[in-house]
Formats: C-alpha cells, structure tokens, sequence
C-alpha cells in the first residue's frame, strides 16, 4: 500500500465534541498535552454545558474541546475547526457552523442513526444536507462504537463502559492524523488510571487500535505535520491550565516571601480548581480550608492574614458579591489578602460554565463606603501565574486587599508555559513592623510616603494588637468618629493605593505604534484581540493595541498612551465597563466600544471586521 500522503500546516485547529459522559474534555486535553511535550505551541478552550447531565444525545448536552496547535507563537485557540470529531448528531448540529472551508469531519457512524437524529431535533435523516455543509468539507465515517466494542472483545465489561472507551479510540485516530506518537498518551493513561490496571489495560489498547485503524487503512484523508515551534526560548515546559497557574503563582509567592499559603474558599464554577491545586500542595506547606460558604471563606482568610499568613481566597461572580462586605473589612483592617474572581455568565447563577468579563465594575466599586482595592487581570493561562504572584506581592508589600480578575476562557484554558526559577522571580518583602523602631512601634504606624501600614501580627514582640472594621484614628489605632479624622482616614487608604502606580510597568503598545486607531482590551481578550491586530498590520492597515492587566490603579502612562491615538475602541466581554471606568480617568477622548455578552470568547473574524470597518 502506498504511503499516506502528509500535509505540512504552520498551525492547526482540532474541535472535538459529544455528549457530556463522552470523555471530550478528557481526549482535548490529552492530545493538547501531547502536542506541548512534542514542542507545539498550543491554546486550548474547553466549553462544556452546566447541566449536570443534560438528556444523552440531545443539544443541550454537547460538550467540547478545542484545541490549537503550531509550530510558532499562537494567541487563541482558534475560531473555526479544521478538523472536528464529532461522536453524535447533536454535537454535529452544534458545530455545523465552525469548521473551515476544507476541513475535515469525522463522525461515529454507529452514533449516526433515526433515533440519534430525533434526540438531536432533526427533521431528516440526513443531517449534513439539513445543516447545508459544504461539499468542500470531507466527511470521513468511522465506526467509532462498534470498533470499540471489538477492541474490548473478552475485557467482560458491560456495553456502557465499553462504549466510555470510545474516546480513546478517537483520540488513537487523531494522533495518527496528526503524526503524534502515543507512548506519550499512554503515559498520561498510565498516571490517571495506575491504579486501576483493568481500565488501564482497556484504554490502552482502544487508544492503540484506533491508531492502528488509520494507520492500517490509512482513510481517505492526508495526514498533517505540525513541526515543533523554533521560537520558543529554551527550558522546561508544560500544559499548564490558567486556574493551576494561579494556585503555582500563589505557591511561588508564599515561598519567595517565606510565609505560609494560606486558602479559605468555597467551592464554585469555574474556579474550584484553583481550590483543589493547592489543597494537593500540602508538601509545599499549603493551609486549604473548604469553609461553608463564600463569607466564612473569606473571613477565615482575613484571620489568617491578621496572623500573618499569605492569604487568599477564590470564587468567581456570584461569590465575589457575597465576599463585599468582608473585603471592605480587609480594607479597613489594611490586611493583605488576595481574592481570585475567575469571572463566568452572570447575572446571579447565569451561565456557570460560560466565560465573560462582566464582574469588573463590582471589583471595582462593589462595597459599601470608600473601599479602594487593588484591581488586576490575567491575560493568558499561563500568565496566569505572573499575576497570581504579583498580587501576592503588591498585597504583601503594600498592605492591601488585591482582586485578581481571571475567566472561565483562561481559567480552564491551556496554554505552553515555561517553568521558572524561583531564584529569577521578584523579591517580595513584607512591610513588617521592627520592634524598638520609634517610627514603627504603634500598629498604626505607616510610611508616611507611600501611607502603608507596618505589619504587626498577634504574638510579634512589643506589640500589643487589636484591629476591627470600625474607624480607628489615625494616630492612635483607638476606635474614632470624628469626622475630620475619617476624612483624613479615607483619603490615606485611597492614596495608598495610588501610589502603588510607582510600581507598576508602563502599559505597552502593540502592533503599529504609528496607527492613527488604538484597539483597547483587558484581561483575558488578548489573544484574540493581537492576532487580529497583528493579521490587519500584515494586511497593510495601521492599527495599535493596549492591553490592560493592571487597572486599579492605572499604569502611570495610560493616560498619555490613550491621548496619543485619534481613535480609540475598547473591546470587552460585556456592555462596557472597562470603558466606563476609562471615561472616568481619562479626558477629551471619545471611548468607542465593541462588546459581546454572549458566554463566549470573541472570534479573531469578528474583531477583524468591526476594526475594519472603523478604519
């Protein structure tokens, strides 16, 4: 037989989707893996539903997994597939519309009969004239179930569990697509299921005759090469999700300030995983309390800060309301205490699953009182990392609760990151209290400069220590209400955190600086936002971007950055609020906007278009 023809591609886009007990997130983030340690860059979107379990086969129960993969620097996951495996007619109907014009279906012909298509709401029986799929897309059927049933011949597991397998079968026919060798797979089986060796021996197996299918009958389809990305730097890498990024930069912190990691959080979509991370890390020293709600997880954290721990909680929307109150207490305490927002769908419960950027102007505003917090955001899965240990740090040294605002898209994205070296991160050093210092003795003391407070906890040498949510004079730490005093209090906490703009890194401009028009974003938009910059520069449109993770305070430059462009848009997953704030900080200039609240990432050809259009 001749050899199969090879495709050489600088990128690929691989989407694959089932139903919720289908095993997609679980294939994604294997072959993902597997790309990474083979030198790939990648960028990865898992997107599933918040049903627990949807009715099997039916819309509402499709769950993906979306991968990107090249051979240099890639910014999004991608927008549409050109390969996607789908296991039914619901997961077909539900991503009919993003797979490119010469792509590639492959599809569980077993999975492909009446019954399939009216759990799936289709009218016929045949779904891809229904959907109008191009003739141009190459629809490969494989019989996905029944080899999977005959891969597990003789194993005595009932058909259920067999057909859980088929995943693997799936991801065996994919890796030899894509030339991924699978004694890597295997390995990650190995390390999941070790000790379960039945299931192991079963996974394995399916995993290895699905390779054999396509290798044996080589299909219809040219196989594609993907090259090892040059670009990178040397060193270790790894997949790395943004949610265990955040609980490795807190890590980092912790042991680069020499204090304990302290978690007081309650469990919520999507930022559980964060809670999990470190509750693993009990070798690293790590203190994880599941309290019973989001106040008692936040309040044990300010307990530990005022003991002096490393103090962090997380939650996402719904939970940050819940944590206002006793965040306006760690500001008036002036504690450092870190609070991760891993945003999601709202308002209330919303859309559990689903990715927006819509919890800002809470982070921002959302206490009673004058309640200045510091306000970040994560651009990237793996900065992630870099902005966990950065609030770590501004919150230590500057006495100050710090919201770091991550989402749904990065917080259980992946992306390639590169391992650091502890010895290579900032310096973190605590503003503690020196006893027998003259100008530190009393707990209210602070640097009249930067108007932050010395650190003094319970049990310290030569102090004596109480602290609380009610108003306290400024001189003497005793409860006050005298209204010049609280004058004089709110404007020192606020002019606390102002000053902490001295250190922060200038905001950068990207793509052309010379452009007339400047693309603003924030957060976990940046990929998408640069690749379309950058595909309009290359196509001879001038355009400029600014990317925002520090925002309250502001880097020193923003202002002057912003007034330096003619037109200016900013671009967020909500109705505006990153450009209302900006209205609020920066005159004479006229803030357009493009917004989307739909629970999903912009696409790269959406933002192409509209900035397009405003050029």
């Amino acid at each position: 037989m001749d050899k199969t023809k090879t495709t050489e591609l600088d990128n690929v886009v691989v989407r694959f989707s089932g139903d919720s007990g289908d095993g997609m997130q679980l294939t994604g983030t294997l072959f993902s893996n597997l790309s990474a340690i083979l030198g790939n860059e990648i960028s990865t979107f898992p997107d599933f539903p918040s049903e627990i379990r949807a009715p099997q086969g039916t819309v509402g129960g499709v769950s993906g997994f979306q991968v990107h993969l090249g051979s240099s620097k890639i910014y999004t996951p991608g927008d549409d597939a050109d390969v996607l495996v789908v296991m039914n007619p619901a997961a077909l109907k539900v991503n009919a519309t993003g797979v490119k014009k010469h792509g590639v279906i492959i599809y569980d012909v077993d999975s492909f009969e009446k019954s399939d298509f009216e759990k799936a709401g289709f009218t016929t029986e045949n779904p891809f004239a229904e959907l109008s799929i191009s003739d141009t897309i190459q629809l490969i059927p494989a019989p996905l179930s029944s080899l999977t049933q005959s891969s597990l011949d003789g194993f005595g597991f009932d058909n259920k569990t067999v057909l859980r397998s088929k995943n693997m079968f799936a991801l065996g026919l994919i890796c030899w697509l894509f030339n991924r060798p699978i004694d890597q797979a295997i390995h990650f089986l190995t390390n999941k299921f070790g000790k379960k060796p039945t299931i192991l021996e079963a996974n394995v197996k399916v995993l290895t005759d699905g390779f054999n299918y396509g290798n044996n009958l080589h299909l219809t389809v040219s196989t594609f090469l993907v090259e090892k990305s040059h670009e990178t730097p040397k060193g270790k890498y790894t997949s790395i999700s943004g949610n265990k990024a955040t609980a490795w930069g807190l890590i980092a912190a912790a042991q680069k300030a020499g204090l304990q990691l302290f978690l007081g959080s309650y469990p919520i979509t999507p930022a559980t995983d964060i809670m999990h991370e470190l509750a693993n890390r009990k070798d690293m020293g790590v203190k994880v309390v599941q309290a019973e709600d989001e106040i008692a997880g936040i309040t044990s954290a300010i307990g530990a800060a005022f003991a002096g721990s490393l103090a962090a909680t997380s939650t996402s929307g719904p939970g940050l309301a819940l944590k206002a109150e006793a965040i306006g207490l760690a500001v008036m305490a002036e504690l450092p205490l870190v609070v991760v927002d891993v945003m999601r769908g709202g308002p209330s419960t919303g859309l559990p699953t689903k990715t927006e950027q819509t919890d800002l102007l809470q982070a921002l505003y959302g206490r009673n009182g004058e309640s200045p917090a510091v306000v970040m955001a994560a651009g990237t899965p793996d900065d992630c990392f870099h902005y966990a240990y950065m609030a770590s740090k501004i919150a230590l040294e500057h006495m100050t609760p710090v919201i770091l605002l991550t989402d749904a898209f990065i917080g259980n994205g992946t992306s390639l990151w590169k391992l650091p070296k502890l010895a290579d991160l900032a310096e973190i050093k605590p503003n503690y209290a020196k006893a027998g210092t003259e100008d530190t003795t009393k707990v209210t003391s602070r640097d009249e400069k930067s108007k932050v407070r010395y650190w003094s906890f319970p049990g310290k040498e030569g102090f004596g220590h109480r602290n609380g949510g009610l108003e306290k004079d400024y001189a003497t730490g005793c409860i006050s209400t005298d209204p010049f005093n609280h004058e004089k209090m709110v404007n020192t906490r606020q002019a606390k955190v102002d000053y902490i703009s001295n250190f922060l890194p200038d905001v950068k401009v990207e793509g052309n600086v010379d452009a007339d028009m400047l693309v603003i974003g924030w957060g976990g938009t940046h990929g998408h936002l640069m690749t379309a910059v950058n595909n309009l520069n290359k196509a001879g449109k001038k355009i400029a971007l600014a990317h925002f993770n520090f925002i309250n305070p502001l880097p020193k430059n923003a202002v002057e950055v912003i007034q330096g462009y003619k037109k200016v848009v900013v671009c967020e997953l909500n109705s505006g609020q990153f450009a209302t704030f900006l209205r609020s900080k920066v005159p004479g200039v006229e803030f357009l906007q493009y917004n989307k609240v739909q629970g999903q990432p912009f696409t790269v050809a959406e933002l192409e278009a509209d900035f397009s259009e405003l050029l």
